[in-house]
């Protein structure tokens, strides 16, 4: 990065400044909650590591710490990577004795972009997407000691496939771009025939479990674990249903999770789930989002998912703890995770933790600063979206993209509301995506287009909600035909210099010289505007933003975690009025 940055210094999660020592690495817990087996081979920490050009021979004379991208301090690299460059990763492992005679997947959480995957100078796997969990079979290829490499290119500037807030060049509402692997790489054992997903549709009084076996399905059983005893279920052609005596039902309040086991052959995973249910309700003339039966205001904060020292990651699985803690204190109820797919930890977080996730889809397309910003700030919001963003390709990227999200992250309960697309970024027929993702998922509310565009005639509009952004003037909302939701606003910016990523500018939407100020204005927004607004038939509401990232200060707290910006008493105070007028 061209100017000065000031915050690129290494934590522990006790908030400890960690030694620089190559080997030292604090992603080692287990990476998939929702299907966890007793086998499990973390290869996280230092692998050799260079760049080249593309078609070049690497020479693998640097040192990496995985998962933390090379553009991270953390990742004992820290400099910027060109698109022109192919990251090259290696790393040595012996299989432990009890791998030896079964099936070996390997995994990756996720590598940002394109990945190639060889194992003992065998190539086995090419993956596009930046955002996704993917793993291979090496069972046929694999040693007692074994190498594993990996070959990384990013093709940011095509737009093609998914990339979020990342930009080349970054600044303002755009960040540093990050490539390579950035997400947990491990290894498990499994059975010639294994359990290879499970899910769970729930009631109010239980849950169906669907068990996807590799194989040919089997007969098994799922133990429900209760206080002071265990209830076993059959499971037969890989279904059970499991129906739970005195049933308590989940929300933020109380996020009660049922823990099970599930045996099918000779495999067998732990998993949980949770009881809830999400539907629209007309409460005296007002379309209400309701959870459990009853209307819910969803007070939320837009959370991007950025870090000082990691990036794409805290320093460890602690600071999404934290960071998710930290919303609650301060009495919010919903994290809006924008346009960015986080670890599995993080979404276990929050459904332990009790906070819902408004979970957006990661954008892709070319953004216009007049089309997308200028137009839609000035009111011009209305547009046919058919025919925006017609490359096939690019479509078709965005699609899969979309499909692979739901189907990774559809199990978890905190989950309750997908967004789409955001301020028309890459946007286009917002009803075909809307129909395709009710088709995958009708269990959550569906914001087809949070903040625009959205068609002139009402009737070609598909979304659950009517979503609005809004900035630069009152927060003043139609009374809508569907539930209206309020899914960007605030961003009010103080900043606090000695804590600040860039010592030379600022972004945000309305500047404040003092915490004081900041915090007077902040509570005079809730109360003048976003409290009539939801006396008025407001369902939810997502401040801007939970922490500052790079530019832009318009967190809540600083980009290092170490500066809250306002007490929690006043937050506090402000999520009760809220919740008394539901």
């Amino acid at each position: 990065m061209k100017e000065k940055t000031y915050l690129r210094t290494l934590y522990t999660a006790e908030g400890e400044r960690l030694k620089n020592a190559p080997d030292e690495i604090p992603w080692t817990a287990y990476p998939r909650p929702h299907l966890e087996r007793s086998s499990f081979l973390c290869l996280n920490g230092t692998w050799e590591f260079c760049t080249v050009k593309r078609g070049g021979a690497p020479a693998y004379d640097e040192r990496i710490r995985v998962p933390f991208v090379p553009q991270s301090v953390l990742s004992n690299v820290g400099r910027a990577i060109s698109q022109k460059e192919t990251l090259c990763y290696r790393r040595s492992f012996d299989l432990p004795e009890e791998f030896l005679g079964g099936r070996v997947l390997l995994h990756f959480g996720a590598v940002d972009q394109i990945a190639e995957i060889s194992v003992n100078g065998q190539r086995l796997l090419h993956h596009e997407g930046g955002y996704e969990h993917f793993s291979v079979e090496i069972t046929d290829v694999m040693k007692k000691a074994n190498v594993v490499e990996v070959a990384v290119t990013d093709h940011l500037d095509d737009h093609v496939l998914p990339y979020g807030k990342q930009k080349e060049k970054r600044g303002g509402m755009w960040y540093t771009p990050i490539a390579g692997i950035w997400q947990t790489v491990w290894l498990e054992c499994v059975p010639v025939n294994y359990i290879r997903e499970l899910s769970f549709v729930t009631d109010l009084t239980g849950a169906t479990l669907t068990v996807e076996m590799s194989g040919e399905h089997a007969d098994g059983t799922v133990a429900l674990q209760l206080p002071g005893e265990e209830r076993v279920y059959p499971v037969r052609n890989g279904s059970a249903r499991i129906d739970v005596p005195d049933p308590i039902l989940w929300s933020s309040e109380n996020p009660h999770l049922y823990r099970v086991t599930v045996t099918v052959g000779e495999d067998r995973v732990s998993s949980y789930f949770a009881l809830r249910t999400l539907e629209i309700k007309d409460v005296n003339g007002v379309q209400r989002l309701c959870l459990n039966g009853k209307p819910y205001f969803f007070h939320g904060l837009l959370d991007q998912g950025y870090f000082s020292d990691g990036i794409f990651l805290p320093a460890s699985p602690k600071g999404f703890e934290e960071d998710v803690l930290l919303a609650k204190r301060h009495g919010f109820n919903m994290l809006r995770k924008h346009i960015k797919i986080e670890p599995e930890c993080f979404y276990y977080d929050c459904d332990r933790l009790g906070m819902v996730v408004f979970q957006d889809m990661v954008n892709n397309g070319d953004y216009s600063f007049l089309r997308d910003t200028v137009l839609p700030t000035v009111g011009i919001k209305r547009m046919n979206d058919r025919r925006m963003h017609r490359h096939k390709a690019t479509r078709a990227a965005f699609l899969d993209g979309m499909k692979k999200m739901v189907a990774q992250l559809r199990h978890h309960p905190s989950i309750c509301y997908w967004t789409i697309f955001n301020e028309g970024w890459g946007q286009f027929d917002h009803a075909a995506a809307y129909r395709m993702l009710k088709e995958l998922d009708d269990t959550r509310f569906i914001d087809s287009v949070s903040g625009w565009f959205v068609p002139k005639n009402d009737a070609d509009f598909a979304s659950d909600v009517e979503s609005h952004h809004v900035y630069f003037k009152p927060v003043k909302l139609p009374k809508g035909k569907r539930p209206v939701v309020l899914s960007e606003f605030g961003g009010y910016s103080h900043r606090v210099l000695e804590h600040s990523f860039n010592q030379k500018g600022n972004y945000g939407y309305r500047t404040f010289a003092s915490p004081e100020a900041f915090a007077d204005a902040f509570e005079d927004l809730y109360r003048n505007e976003v409290l009539p607004a939801v006396r008025q038939g407001l369902c939810a509401a997502v401040y801007t933003q939970l922490t500052d990232v790079e530019d832009e200060t318009n967190g809540l707290i600083t980009y290092d975690r170490r500066v809250e910006k306002i007490n929690s008493d006043r937050t506090k105070q402000i999520a009760e009025r809220l919740f008394a007028e539901i």
